[in-house]
């Protein structure tokens, strides 16, 4: 998906099926009834598309140009007859291991005088130019017009990426309503407000608010991609104290690794950096990255967070000995809804937004995420922030 600035992105947006106008916040076009988010999505295949339209090679500008035997030819200058007999000199020559130009050959054999030769090497040497100077001309249009098709392009996918992103807000919104309905009847009935519930009861009710949970925690994850995608995001920012999130995290994600048998170490500096930040926006990037570096990693291993201040910077690091990812598809997992198992039936599950999301909170608060693995020998997420003094 495709980023752009407030300031870049047009109120307009137009159906991707008929061109009419929509409203920002629809879901279908009222004109022609189009799904506008798989309206949207296909009209952005067609655009990435563009790059592999095929386009006829330039022909070079000496091509442009008539050989010099041709034009003596047609000057008068020369006989066919003798300009073959002087190419045959010159093969002859170039065979001999003394190898001469045309004009040369020309002039040994006595077939034209200096000044003759003279006179078509000039004009060839115009003509040349000449095509030269047309060449480039025609090049610079082709640029011109490749850049406009290439800017209209662009402009096209940040209008869909925007009605995609409005798609997924509506959606998740919509999506919120039944779910905190369900949120309070499962508070309910854990509360026993309607009467007993027997252990088995109790069993499935901790599983179904535990999907709740899951299911309330990809709902916000879209809400708060498709605020960042649209350029909204908001910064409430402050001096922000790193140890306290981080401890929060860990406290937070002890039962999840307490169920995986995954084993959390924490190594703090002292005294504490301090950052500035928006708090509860970097606090969910450290819960997010700590919640991975679990999920990642197997029964009986562990997660090791560290937080150290060098050279004025505060260095964040979640090193897991997990799965670990291909060098070639680190870059991967930071696009939004990819998945680098992307099967049916793969054992991690999620919307794919997580780390997408973690990386633009990361780079708003201009800091840098990098990430360093190997399969099968886990990976370390490490967060470089700016420090602020006191």
């Amino acid at each position: 998906m495709i980023h752009l600035e407030p300031s870049t992105m047009s109120d307009t947006i137009t159906c991707p099926h008929c061109g009419r106008a929509v409203a920002p916040q629809a879901r279908f076009c009222g004109d022609c009834g189009v799904d506008l988010a798989l309206a949207a999505v296909t009209a952005e295949l067609a655009l990435i598309g563009l790059d592999d339209v095929p386009v006829s090679a330039p022909i070079a500008p000496e091509v442009l140009v008539p050989r010099m035997g041709e034009t003596m030819i047609e000057r008068g200058l020369l006989q066919p007859a003798d300009l073959d007999r002087a190419l045959e000199h010159q093969a002859a020559c170039a065979a001999s291991g003394a190898p001469i130009l045309l004009g040369q050959a020309l002039l040994e054999l006595g077939l034209v005088d200096r000044v003759s030769l003279d006179q078509v090497i000039t004009l060839q040497i115009l003509k040349l130019q000449t095509a030269l100077s047309t060449a480039n001309r025609e090049l610079e249009q082709r640029v011109r017009e490749h850049s406009r098709d290439l800017r209209q392009a662009l402009d096209r996918l940040a209008e869909l990426n925007h009605l995609k992103s409005n798609f997924i807000a509506n959606v998740s919104h919509e999506l919120r309503t039944p779910l905190t309905h369900i949120k309070g009847y499962l508070d309910v009935f854990d509360e026993e407000v309607l009467g007993p519930l027997t252990p088995s009861q109790k069993d499935a009710l901790q599983v179904m608010q535990r999907a709740e949970l899951r299911l309330e925690t990809l709902i916000n994850d879209l809400i708060e991609f498709s605020v960042a995608a649209r350029g909204d995001m908001s910064m409430n920012w402050r001096v922000v104290c790193l140890d306290p999130l981080v401890l929060k995290a860990v406290e937070r994600l002890e039962g999840k690794a307490q169920l995986g048998n995954v084993t959390i170490n924490v190594s703090l500096t002292h005294p504490s950096p301090l950052v500035r930040a928006d708090e509860e926006k970097i606090g969910w990037v450290i819960l997010q990255l700590l919640d991975n570096a679990i999920k990642f990693t197997p029964c009986g291993g562990q997660v090791d967070v560290s937080l150290a201040c060098q050279a004025g910077q505060a260095k964040l690091a979640f090193r897991d000995s997990g799965i670990g990812i291909p060098i070639e598809r680190v870059s991967e997992i930071f696009e939004p809804f990819h998945q680098l198992d992307s099967s049916s039936s793969r054992h991690y599950g999620g919307t794919g937004l997580g780390l997408a999301l973690v990386r633009r909170i990361v780079e708003a608060h201009g800091a840098q995420i990098q990430v360093a693995s190997e399969p099968g020998r886990g990976s370390v997420f490490e967060i470089i922030i700016p420090v602020i003094n006191a």
